[in-house]
Parts: structure tokens; C-alpha cells; sequence
């Protein structure tokens, strides 16, 4: 029993020693700023941490509790892919370690809640599982430039729409329609449902935060729907929309002739703006030249020229029937001096 006690007390001891090496090596690894910031982008990958997004300074940010990063660096998540050229954390003392290294060097700062949805900075600079921390460095900015790129590119063609073959000019014309149509019908059909439902006593949104400009593009889209039951003291506004809308029903219905040629005239519109034949009041050639510079024909000169004469003449005129009453005031000036 004593040999075998011996064996587990070197086991342990042993164990410690490895633990202690292996700490050692990680923290020394994550010193340099280029292993360091290697975390961060793994952090800020999709394989890292879950955040949330807030307002700070007026600016969209990223944070997440610093318990939760402690826990992530100790045991990530499940089906997270840690990068092979970075160790792993053995212990929450050597998390910790390399977090106040992340905070020391500005990669992230302590923040502190003051609103739902609201941060402000902290005071407190020192690291705290209890905190919230707000992400100071972004990641990776390969993809930020690129589409940073991408726009200029697109604004640079934009300007130069003019140029552009008819072909890419028609093709750019049905995209906007089309994009405009979808747009009325999708938020005509957000109203409508959520009319129909909330005069039943429940508020549904198709795509409630479609329109919320502060979340980013992906989570505009998120959720699909809501539904939560109204307020107290609605039922009298609910019952008059309801007659409203049931009223309206009922003389669309009574009255086919004139909304009927309501709904023609809509798909008229809409024809016309797929056929381009909305300027009906110009020409064909008018509006394939559209794009080009007008220069002035030999006729369209050879009418101005005339009308210039014209305007001449006119002025001659105006000018020898001055000339014609300033005679004759001075003969009658002559005359009536002669008489005294």
C-alpha cells in the first residue's frame, strides 16, 4: 500500500509540474501582439464567443461578460473549431491572464450597462468576470476593405450610367421595378396582416425588426414573426377599424365598376413601368437619344436666325414711331412759340 501510495502522490506531483509548464508556455505564447491578435480573430470568428450588440458613443458595438469569455477560453463551445496553432488553456488563471493582456493592450475596453441596449464606458479599467467588456478590435479587415472596394467600383459605374450599353441600361431598369414592386407588396402585406390579426385582439409582425435601423442586415431579419396579445383599452379602436375595413370590403364588392378600374388602372401602371412608356409625351427618338448630346440642327439655326431678324425689324419699328411722336411734339413746341 505505501509503494502504491508513492506511485500517487508522484502521479500528482508529476501532473502539477506538467500543468505548470504548460501554463507557462501559454502565457508566454499569447506575449508577442502576432499570437495575441490571432486569438482575437478567432474570437471574433463565428467559431468564437456569442455576443451582443449595443449603442456606445453613438456606435453600434459588440460586448459579452467577462465570465462568459473565461469559460469560452477554458471549455469552448460545442461544435467550435479551435485553431491548431494556438494553444489551448489548461486553467482559469491563465484565461484570466491573457484576457487583462487583451484589455492592456486596447483590444477591448470595460463597460458598463446604462440603458436596455445602451453602454458607456467604464471607469474601471482591470479585468472582472462580473463586467461587460465592448470589443475594441474589429477582426479581420480583408472583407471590410473589399467591399469597401466593391462600392466605389459601383459608385464609379453608377456615374458612368450614361455609357452604358442599352442592354445593361434595360437590365438595371426591370431590377428597379422590380425591386420597388416587391417593396410595396411586402410592406402592404406586413400592414394587412398584422390589421387583420390585431382586430382579433393579438399583434403579429411579419419581419418585426425589418425596418429597426440599428440592428445590422442579417438581424433585420430576425425573427420571422411575433405575436403578443394587446393592450388593455383597445377593444373600441379595434371594432371601429374593424367597421372601417369591412365597410370599404363591402363597397369594393357593391361597386365592381369602379374598383375594378381602380385594380386596371394598377396594372396598367405596372405595365407601363416594365414597358418604359411612362414619358408618353416624347418622342421614340427623344427617348433612345435621351442619353446623348443635342446639337442643334441646320434648321432648328436657320429659325433662330429668323427670329432674331424678326426681333430686329420689330425694334426698327418701335424706334421710328418714337422718332415719329418725338417730331411731332417738337413741331407743336415750334408752332405754339411762333403764336406768342
Amino acid at each position: 500500500s505505501s509503494v502504491f501510495h508513492n506511485k500517487s502522490v508522484s502521479i500528482i506531483y508529476f501532473k502539477r509540474i506538467f500543468i505548470a509548464i504548460m501554463a507557462a508556455t501559454t502565457k508566454e505564447f499569447y506575449d508577442p501582439d502576432e499570437n495575441l491578435q490571432k486569438l482575437c480573430d478567432f474570437l471574433r470568428s463565428s467559431e468564437g464567443p456569442a455576443v451582443r450588440e449595443a449603442i456606445e458613443m453613438d456606435k453600434r458595438v459588440y460586448y459579452i461578460k467577462g465570465e462568459k469569455l473565461v469559460n469560452f477560453l477554458v471549455e469552448p463551445k460545442k461544435g467550435s473549431k479551435w485553431p491548431k496553432e494556438l494553444p489551448r488553456f489548461k486553467s482559469r488563471p491563465d484565461a484570466i491572464a491573457v484576457c487583462k493582456e487583451l484589455c492592456n493592450r486596447q483590444y477591448m475596453h470595460r463597460s458598463e450597462k446604462v440603458g436596455k441596449g445602451e453602454l458607456e464606458v467604464s471607469r474601471v479599467r482591470d479585468f472582472d468576470e462580473s463586467a461587460y467588456f465592448t470589443w475594441i478590435y474589429e477582426g479581420n479587415k480583408k472583407f471590410s476593405h473589399l467591399m469597401t472596394t466593391m462600392l466605389i467600383i459601383g459608385f464609379l459605374c453608377c456615374t458612368c450610367f450614361p455609357i452604358w450599353p442599352n442592354f445593361l441600361k434595360v437590365f438595371v431598369w426591370y431590377m428597379s421595378v422590380s425591386l420597388l414592386i416587391f417593396i410595396f407588396f411586402l410592406v402592404t402585406f406586413r400592414g394587412l396582416l398584422f390589421l387583420f390579426i390585431w382586430i382579433i385582439g393579438y399583434e403579429c409582425w411579419f419581419l418585426p425588426n425589418l425596418f429597426d435601423e440599428s440592428l445590422g442586415f442579417f438581424e433585420s431579419f430576425v425573427p420571422l414573426l411575433s405575436i403578443e396579445k394587446t393592450k388593455d383599452g383597445q377593444l373600441v379602436y379595434r371594432m371601429g377599424v374593424a367597421v372601417a375595413f369591412f365597410s370599404f370590403c363591402y363597397w369594393a364588392v357593391t361597386q365592381p365598376s369602379e374598383f375594378d378600374g381602380f385594380v386596371k388602372g394598377q396594372g396598367d401602371f405596372i405595365k407601363d413601368l416594365y414597358a418604359g412608356t411612362l414619358l408618353s409625351d416624347m418622342s421614340q427618338k427623344d427617348k433612345e437619344n435621351i442619353d446623348k448630346p443635342r446639337m442643334p440642327s441646320l434648321e432648328d439655326l436657320l429659325k433662330k436666325l429668323d427670329s432674331e431678324d424678326e426681333e430686329e425689324k420689330e425694334l426698327s419699328e418701335e424706334e421710328a414711331v418714337e422718332s415719329l411722336l418725338d417730331n411731332l411734339v417738337e413741331d407743336e413746341e415750334y408752332i405754339i412759340g411762333d403764336e406768342e
